[in-house]
């Protein structure tokens, strides 16, 4: 582990000057899910959910709140992306929707949170249209799988 880079010297928490760092290609890969009942999931590929398309505005929302990321995480730079790319599955075996976001910039900083907001949004937008039907719904498995670029070079997630 090294130390935290967002607390000064005197402990103040601090946006990380990142001037000197090269611009490299940079990618993360985030994935988490929602575990909805199988009615509920039958409603959702069948598109006869009362709020429309969740598939189609979940992953438009995911696009959104990768854009704005800066805005809601605290410290997190404002990154000029190249490509964000948010895809929903259905997964009979939860049941519920897979939800995977790729995020990519040419920078000095990575994108694992503009990742990482990406599927927490779409997940929440999903919640947010199904749950009249479906109270019971979870958010699950939140978290960052891989990270291409900058100084760390490839980094991968262990199998959970």
């Amino acid at each position: 582990m090294t130390a935290l880079t967002h607390i000064d010297a005197a402990g103040q928490a601090r946006m990380v000057d990142v001037t000197a760092k090269d611009d490299t290609d940079r990618v993360a890969v985030a994935q988490g899910a929602v575990v909805m009942a199988r009615e509920t999931l039958a409603l959702v590929r069948a598109g006869d959910m009362k709020k429309g398309d969740v598939l189609g505005v979940a992953r438009i929302a995911g696009i959104m709140a990768a854009k704005r990321t800066h805005e809601l995480i605290p410290l997190c730079h404002s990154l000029a992306l190249t490509g964000v790319e948010v895809e929903i599955e259905p997964d009979d075996a939860l049941p519920g929707l897979r939800v995977r976001a790729r995020a990519r910039v040419k920078g000095a900083t990575g994108v694992e949170m503009e990742a990482l907001t990406a599927v927490s949004v779409a997940c929440l937008t999903i919640y947010d249209m199904a749950k009249a039907v479906d109270r019971g719904m979870r958010i699950e498995g939140v978290r960052l799988i891989e990270k291409f670029g900058g100084k760390s070079g490839h980094w991968r997630a262990q199998a959970p």
